[in-house]
Formats: C-alpha cells, structure tokens, sequence
C-alpha cells in the first residue's frame, strides 16, 4: 500500500488535511515529522495556516526543507495546499523579502485591489490546462479559500486552475508530479474530497500500486 506523508512542521491544519484524505477513502496517510518517514514515502503533502517566514524557518529546522527538495527532484509526487503551495516560490513578499522551496520560480504576493483581505470564502475555478488532479470534478466548481497572499508563476503555462479575487489568482499548479492548490480541498465539500482522491490515486499509479 503506498504511504503518503503530510508534513507536519508545526503550521496549522495537519489534522483536519489527515481527515480529509480519511474521509476520501485514501488510505496510508500519516502525519509525521520523521524524516526517514518522509524519505520513504511514496507521496508527499505540504499544508500549512500562517505566516511565509515562520513556515519557511521552521522547514528549515526541522531538515525537511532539504528532503522535499529531493524527493520532488526523485519523482516523488507532492500536493502543496494553501500556504503549502505559496512556499513553492522562489520567494515570498510577506513582512519582508524571504527564500521559498524554489519549486514553482515565481513570487508569494499579497492580495491586491479593491478586495477585503484575507480573502476567505467560496470561488469557482476554471481550467486553464487538463490535470488528472481535477479527474470527475467539474470545470466552474467552487472550492473554500482562506489566504492573503498568492502564488505569481513566472511561467502562467504551469497554472491549471484559476480564480478571481480581484484580479485573477492561480488557483492550482503542475510542475511534472508536483502539485498545489491556494485552496482548501479538505473544507470543500465533496469537490474537495475528490481532489484528494485523486491525488491518491496519482501516487498509487506512481509507484506502480
């Protein structure tokens, strides 16, 4: 049975993601601050509720910073949720100027417009590119967001869901087997679990199970 790891780096919502892989059915799921643990799993999640800098010192701390690098170098499927996939920059603009993951070259940017933020709510998104990560869901779906700041791709070909608060956001985002969405698939609804699913089943399929 393939394992999938969600990163546990002491920022927000581990468990409720663990539920929501739970309540999709796909099994093997652990949260985990092991790094053996995370080396050796076939599927890799980065969740993450708070501030760009202290989400990104403490990926540093605890070593995992380097190992995620690996694996996604390795082939190793990874699903970035919320700030999770806003650490994917290259840097991010939040109280400063700080180093991100590097995985997805771009900018974490704060919201900008005549909009309320942080932007917290439902919005729909459509599908700039097919992704099996969106396999039975419905072009237009909504999904829940709660964020202040956004992923900038420097290559927009890498976006495959968009959104619009203001101006339009990458909602979702494909390099090869990395994957990452600004919302949150486990307080989506049915949507939601879906996505999550899906993500389990690419890394079942990944590994050959």
């Amino acid at each position: 049975m393939p394992t999938i790891a969600i990163l546990d780096y002491k920022m927000g919502n581990l468990r409720s993601v663990e539920k929501g892989f739970g309540a999709a059915g796909v099994p093997g799921v652990v949260v985990t601050d092991d790094l053996r643990a995370v080396e050796a799993a076939d599927g890799i999640v980065l969740p993450g509720v708070g501030a760009f800098r202290d989400a990104a010192s403490n990926l540093r701390e605890s070593g995992m910073w380097d190992v995620v690098g690996q694996r996604v170098a390795a082939g190793v499927p990874l699903l970035g949720i919320c700030l999770g996939m806003q650490l994917l920059a290259s840097v991010g603009l939040e109280d400063g100027r700080w180093e991100g993951l590097g995985l997805v070259p771009g900018t974490c940017e704060r919201l900008s417009g005549d909009v309320k933020v942080p932007h917290m709510g439902w919005n729909t998104v459509e599908y700039a590119e097919a992704s099996p990560l969106f396999d039975g869901i419905d072009e237009g779906s909504a999904f829940y967001f709660v964020h202040s700041y956004h992923l900038v791709p420097q290559d927009a070909g890498c976006i495959i869901g968009a959104t619009e608060y203001g101006q339009p956001i990458a909602a979702a985002v494909q390099a090869g087997d990395l994957y990452a969405v600004q919302f949150h698939p486990e307080k989506s609804s049915e949507r939601g679990l879906r996505l999550l699913a899906n993500f389990g089943r690419i890394v079942a399929e990944r590994c050959g199970a």
